[in-house]
């Protein structure tokens, strides 16, 4: 049982980390939030880890189920993650989210709304955290290993929260100029991912479609 417990939290762990990649979302994250002080980046980063925790969970849990129920399949979730990317990355190109002035009457919204999607979903919560949570669950046949997959989802998403704070550091030290660059050259790399994300969705659609045809 030690056994099965310390692989089983070998691999969640470095899966999910692998897959949440937060080093990959810092950029993102510190563009969106770079016209936000330092208690609001805070809390836009707990907000976003927060929900994509018990996402990854609930989805551990019923993901299987509710793809089923749905009709849902990985693949068009990882296409509609590609468009969401596409459009974000552009945006980044722009340099539209450092030049966007935030009332303060608009701050809480604006962080609820970022914070949940993009960040939570799909960038710390896509398909492959998805996918890995709902293959994992199901390798977890018995109480002491779940127990053991929810603690280790749980430690990634701490390392992600502290990775997302300390971009507030960075943020000081590259100041206006060296933010909008770094947004410029994420955005570039953003619209990328997102077309790979887009075409490993769709090509597996599309051999399905072929090879149904009579």
């Amino acid at each position: 049982m030690t056994n099965e417990i310390t692989n089983l939290v070998l691999l969640a762990f470095t899966s999910f980390f692998t897959l949440l990649n937060p080093l990959g979302v810092m950029p993102v994250f510190m563009t969106m939030t770079a016209s936000l002080n330092h208690q609001q980046r805070t809390n836009t980063a707990r907000k976003a880890v927060i929900v994509a925790f018990f996402t990854i969970v609930a989805f551990a849990y019923s993901g299987q189920l509710l793809f089923n129920f749905f009709g849902i399949s990985v693949n068009g979730f990882r296409m509609v993650g590609g468009i969401l990317f596409f459009i974000m990355g552009y945006d980044m190109l722009q340099a539209r989210l450092v030049s966007m002035k935030i009332s303060a009457e608009d701050i809480r919204e604006y962080v609820d709304d970022i914070s949940i999607t993009p960040l939570a979903i799909p960038m710390l919560c896509g398909p492959g955290a998805i996918t890995n949570a709902i293959v994992l669950m199901e390798d977890a046949n018995n109480i002491p290993l779940q127990i053991a997959l929810i603690a280790t989802i749980l430690v990634v998403c701490a390392i992600t929260f502290v990775i997302l704070w300390s971009s507030s550091t960075i943020i000081r030290l590259l100041g206006d100029t060296g933010n909008k660059i770094m947004m410029r050259l994420m955005g570039l790399i953003v619209m990328v991912i997102a077309i790979e994300f887009f075409f490993s969705g769709l090509k597996p659609i599309l051999q399905e479609i072929i090879h149904k045809k009579p």
